[in-house]
């Protein structure tokens, strides 16, 4: 599989960037391919009306390499690895900019809309996330649109790791071990169960599949 990781803080290396590359180190570990790319690399600009300024091909003319991100590894990507900062209690703006920046391209204006749609569908998400606050309602926000944006893409939010600090590298004192989290993440990144319920939804009385072996973990008598 090919997993994709996005550092969008405008700060490099910081701390969502050091849970990115622990979330790909585990995935490394497991075998499959890892890529981390700074958003800042290939996005300048934002969102425009794209009816103003398409070109006569209905190609987009922001003159930047946000395509080139989105065609030759966001699309190509089995999992992504999103890791922003919390920013007045939201993404990061350069990982807002990606997003509304998608809509160029799926557009029916845009000649390969169907192409893009196929391949944006489907894949696993991740989320890294770095705060100074540890209000547990401060990243609700953020969860909510990413697990908006995974159902609307008919793709599976596998999990998040939120590690506390400010300056650079204070993840890696957080006594909570996110950098561990997110390492272990990793490695079961594509064997994660999600399951997402309705009422009617058929399901066992069990979570987890059993056998009738008796257990060895001395913990269980």
């Amino acid at each position: 599989m090919n997993v994709l990781a996005i550092s969008s803080s405008p700060r490099r290396n910081g701390n969502s960037f050091l849970l990115a590359e622990a979330v790909l180190k585990g995935v490394r570990e497991t075998g499959h391919a890892t890529e981390l790319v700074y958003l800042d690399d290939y996005l300048k600009g934002f969102l425009r009306d794209c009816r103003q300024c398409r070109n006569a091909e209905g190609q987009c003319t922001i003159n930047d390499d946000f395509e080139t991100l989105l065609w030759e590894k966001f699309l190509k990507a089995d999992a992504v690895i999103l890791a922003t900062p919390l920013y007045w209690y939201g993404i990061s703006g350069q990982l807002k900019t990606f997003f509304d920046r998608i809509f160029c391209y799926i557009a029916a204006s845009y000649p390969a809309a169907s192409e893009v749609l196929d391949q944006l569908c489907g894949k696993r998400i991740v989320l890294t996330l770095s705060s100074e606050e540890s209000y547990v309602g401060a990243p609700l926000g953020v969860l909510h649109e990413l697990q908006e944006y995974a159902r609307y893409t008919h793709s599976t939010f596998v999990g998040v790791v939120q590690g506390f600090g400010n300056r650079r590298g204070d993840v890696l004192a957080d006594p909570s071990e996110p950098i561990n989290r997110a390492y272990h993440l990793g490695k079961r990144l594509f064997e994660i169960q999600v399951t997402d319920y309705r009422i009617d939804t058929p399901r066992s009385g069990s979570v987890w599949k059993r056998t009738d072996e008796p257990c060895s973990y001395a913990g269980c008598n």
